[in-house]
């Protein structure tokens, strides 16, 4: 039988060149399966044309699909979070020139829902024209929010232990140096009791080592108050609403003693309505520490006043508590404000024990806040107490 129009060698020929346009069509859609099977986002960068090829798993990434991200770089471009935008194009044009034998970069990308992902992208120059500038580029994204947000979470993990093993070190340091303290004077008046020559001296050391005494009870009750308060705040004993206006009230009325013995006007600007979940019997004592030291150091030269007020911001609610008092040298005092017996108004006073504010940052670190300290010697003190927004509730 004659087979006519049927040329076997150009069938073969044919079938053979098809055969193999196939298998490397499906080597292409393996490689791109695989790397969607693994979540990794495939784009091709056409740089003469100015074309970009997205993957649909690159697509998918930041919840698009289909026709609707344009293939364009600027489409791109345009997602790329504002904060990471200046680093993004350097390190891109920087592998274009040359700079870099590869272009890789972690940064924020917003997605179709208006969130951002983290991505990490990677990518290199295939092609080059006949004059060495890019015309081609490939590379890969994959989803690194999660992996950003557990870094993130060790990371200030680490930062809180790394505080926390200074503050055991700083707290160890003060109760090492005050106990041997204590006990140096006790070893000396003792030596020198026993060498003492009449009764009359005896009864005079016997005093001191009284004075000794009592100072060390001080210190010991200064040292459990401040274990107490630790203690307190990793048991997360703070669950109650608490009306700052009437908290305020309540630790002003107990002050009135001591606000007109000392002429000072204490105004309660805080809203009526406002409210803190917290530890009330913490925040009562913050806020008698404040503001009996404004009492306690008011200028008797000015018409002295504590004012204490709130201002909301998007995430947090922040409590001032100001006086146009005798003020601070923070200059001179900024790295030790804090500190435990450690006091910098230039008095006498005799109660000024240096323990008030450190037990005060103390607590307010307890409650999950933050309290900043500003100051000028001879005009006032603010403190600002920072709490976050989700610890508060305004009552309908």
């Amino acid at each position: 039988m004659k087979l006519s129009g049927i040329n076997l060698i150009n069938y073969n020929s044919i079938k053979y060149k098809n055969k193999k346009s196939l298998d490397h069509f499906n080597d292409d859609r393996k490689h791109e399966i695989a790397l969607e099977i693994s979540n990794v986002g495939l784009w091709e960068w056409d740089i003469k044309k100015n074309k970009t090829y997205y993957s649909e798993e690159f697509k998918n990434i930041i919840n698009f699909s289909g026709n609707e991200l344009k293939s364009t770089p600027q489409a791109w471009r345009e997602r790329v979070h504002p904060d990471d935008f200046e680093d993004y194009t350097s390190r891109i044009n920087a592998h274009l020139v040359g700079e870099a034998e590869l272009y890789e970069h972690e940064y924020r990308v917003l997605c179709k829902d208006g969130s951002y992902k983290w991505i990490l992208a990677k990518g290199k120059v295939i092609e080059k024209n006949t004059s060495n500038e890019p015309t081609k580029a490939i590379g890969t994204i994959i989803d690194i929010t999660n992996i950003r947000k557990r870094k993130d979470l060790i990371t200030k993990t680490l930062q809180v232990m790394s505080s926390e093993n200074k503050r055991l070190q700083n707290f160890t340091h003060i109760v090492s140096h005050n106990l041997k303290t204590h006990i140096g004077n006790f070893k000396n008046i003792l030596e020198f009791y026993d060498d003492a020559n009449n009764e009359s001296e005896k009864e005079e050391l016997i005093g001191h080592l009284k004075s000794i005494s009592e100072s060390l009870t001080t210190t010991i009750v200064d040292l459990d108050d401040i274990i107490s308060i630790k203690s307190k705040a990793n048991l997360n004993q703070f669950n109650e609403h608490i009306n700052l206006h009437h908290c305020v009230n309540k630790i002003t009325e107990s002050l009135t003693l001591d606000s007109t013995k000392n002429e000072v006007t204490i105004h309660n600007a805080l809203r009526q309505d406002e409210t803190l979940f917290s530890n009330r019997s913490y925040l009562e004592s913050v806020f008698y520490n404040i503001i009996s030291n404004g009492i306690k150091y008011a200028d008797p030269n000015k018409k002295s006043q504590i004012i204490i007020q709130s201002i909301h911001t998007k995430d947090t609610i922040k409590i001032m508590i100001s006086d146009n008092g005798i003020g601070i040298d923070t200059t001179k005092f900024k790295d030790q404000l804090f500190d435990m017996y450690q006091t910098f108004h230039g008095t006498d006073r005799k109660d000024s024990r240096g323990i008030g504010l450190y037990i005060t940052k103390t607590q307010v670190e307890a409650l999950d806040g933050e309290i900043e300290l500003e100051s000028k010697l001879n005009e006032g003190t603010a403190f600002i107490l920072t709490f976050k927004k989700h610890k508060t509730l305004v009552a309908d």
